[in-house]
């Protein structure tokens, strides 16, 4: 522009390009989207809802996705989970027994600060 030359033709072009060149790959703003997500004081339940949703249109499936969910968990359930006899095959199931393990050991805390009254 500061030379006087015209680089599209259009608006329509112009504002493609800007899309192109700041943010239009959908995939990418989600994968780290979802590779950003970490459970922290988070129940189970609401990390994997976060998770879903971040995970709708990233392109991960199957171990990357299940990679992914095991390392924004926390890492006491990331253990308990690893140390499993049977290991899961499919997100869902990580997910169900992660929510499982979680408010067992949620409710395992409130019941150690009762006993300690």
């Amino acid at each position: 522009m500061e030379t006087g030359e015209v680089e599209y033709e259009s608006a329509e072009e112009f504002l493609a390009g800007l899309k192109r060149e700041f943010g239009g790959d959908k995939v990418a703003v989600k994968v780290a989207e979802l590779r950003k997500l970490e459970q922290k004081g988070r129940t189970m339940e609401e990390f994997v809802q976060e998770f879903k949703r971040a995970a709708k249109g990233s392109g991960y499936k199957g171990c990357p996705l299940i990679k992914e969910f095991k390392r924004g968990i926390n890492a006491i359930i990331r253990r308990r989970l690893m140390e499993a006899e049977h290991q899961s095959s499919s997100i869902e199931q990580w997910q169900e027994q992660a929510i499982v393990l979680d408010r067992n050991w949620r409710e395992s805390r409130r019941e150690e600060e009762r006993l300690r009254r």
